[in-house]
């Protein structure tokens, strides 16, 4: 254990090579998520009881208490299921001169502690690995208007690696090719949906995004038998041309050898208005410089890789700003994407692509 400053907090923690049976530890690599997070509540900035039912460190936690905007936080609750978590919980909360009556901390089974609460306004799950362990008791617990964070650090499945582990846990079929990150953060969102949805409760994406070695997603619930009908007309198969990397729900191409992927959430990925609101807030220039390119990004389902695109139609790969100025050019619209630095969104046609290529 040693001593680790992380924007506003101080804890006490372990690092080296992160593994489950490092009970406490400090992810350099997660500063990004959870600087994340504090921009998007500060966002929403309302009133909320808070739950933290994978504590860790308490490093996240700590953080909320410390920056998030007066007002926001009405009770916060931090459980951990290691007694060795809770004392260096316990710890880190005295070292940052946290006093506060409305801070709970608890040592329970994350799942126990969810489901032996009255329910939370907010819900973070950031486990090691795969969130679904505990996504069933979190959607329960979650209140009406909630938000549900999700953090999943399997992108193995998920990306494709291993295909039949994706089908087992996420109950869909991924893809491994430049599109893998994509499609794998949205057959997530749609797994949490389809959990949600036997409740009657909808959870549409405010914020998503594939970062390092981990897809991060924040949901906002809504009581709506209706708006679960509406979720479900959304969950597609995406099919895809490893020819030409033509994409759609549809046929785009007129090549044999297609590609399918999911069922998959074809539906928004970011809340416009959220982040708008955090881009105001960020001070951090790589926050800013992610969030101003998810600000950009076109709401449709897939990408085109330059880099690919031009190995595929034999001509030189154009930079991303070149390619985007000239299908703007011709009166089409197309943007960035934060899942691949050569990766274009667009309502262009594979026609319209190849008569702009060089």
């Amino acid at each position: 254990m040693r001593s680790i400053t992380e924007s506003s907090t101080t804890i006490l923690a372990s690092t080296g090579t992160i593994s489950k049976q490092l009970e406490i530890f400090y992810n350099p690599v997660m500063k990004f998520n959870r600087d994340i997070s504090i921009l998007l509540l500060n966002a929403l900035n309302r009133e909320m009881q808070i739950a933290d039912p994978l504590a860790g460190s308490g490093i996240r936690s700590i953080r909320f208490i410390k920056e998030l905007n007066k007002g926001i936080i009405t009770s916060i609750a931090i459980n951990d299921s290691s007694t060795n978590a809770v004392r260096a919980i316990k710890k880190n909360v005295k070292l940052n001169k946290i006093k506060n009556k409305n801070i709970v901390i608890s040592n329970k089974d994350a799942n126990e502690f969810l489901l032996s609460s009255k329910g939370f306004d907010y819900i973070d799950i950031d486990p090691f690995g795969s969130p679904n362990t505990f996504l069933d008791a979190a959607v329960k617990r979650l209140a009406r208007d909630g938000i549900l964070a999700v953090t999943a650090t399997d992108t193995a499945p998920l990306a494709g690696t291993y295909p039949n582990a994706c089908k087992r846990k996420y109950w869909a079929i991924p893809l491994r090719n430049h599109l893998m990150h994509e499609v794998g953060i949205r057959i997530l969102i749609r797994k949490v949906q389809l959990i949600g949805t036997q409740y009657n409760k909808a959870f549409i994406p405010v914020f998503s995004c594939s970062k390092d070695h981990y897809y991060r997603i924040f949901f906002q619930s809504e009581k709506s038998k209706e708006e679960c009908n509406d979720i479900i007309k959304k969950h597609k198969q995406l099919i895809y041309c490893p020819k030409c990397t033509a994409h759609g729900t549809t046929k785009q191409c007129a090549h044999k050898q297609l590609q399918t992927a999911g069922p998959l959430w074809t539906g928004q990925l970011h809340d416009k208005k959220v982040i708008s609101e955090m881009l105001k807030q960020a001070k951090d220039k790589e926050v800013e410089r992610f969030l101003e390119t998810i600000e950009q990004e076109m709401e449709m389902l897939g990408f085109y890789d330059l880099h690919i695109l031009a190995k595929k139609t034999k001509t030189q790969p154009m930079k991303t700003t070149e390619m985007i100025e000239k299908l703007e050019r011709n009166g089409l619209k197309a943007t960035p994407t934060h899942f691949s630095p050569y990766g274009i969104k667009t309502n262009a046609t594979m026609k319209q692509m190849k008569n702009i290529l060089p």
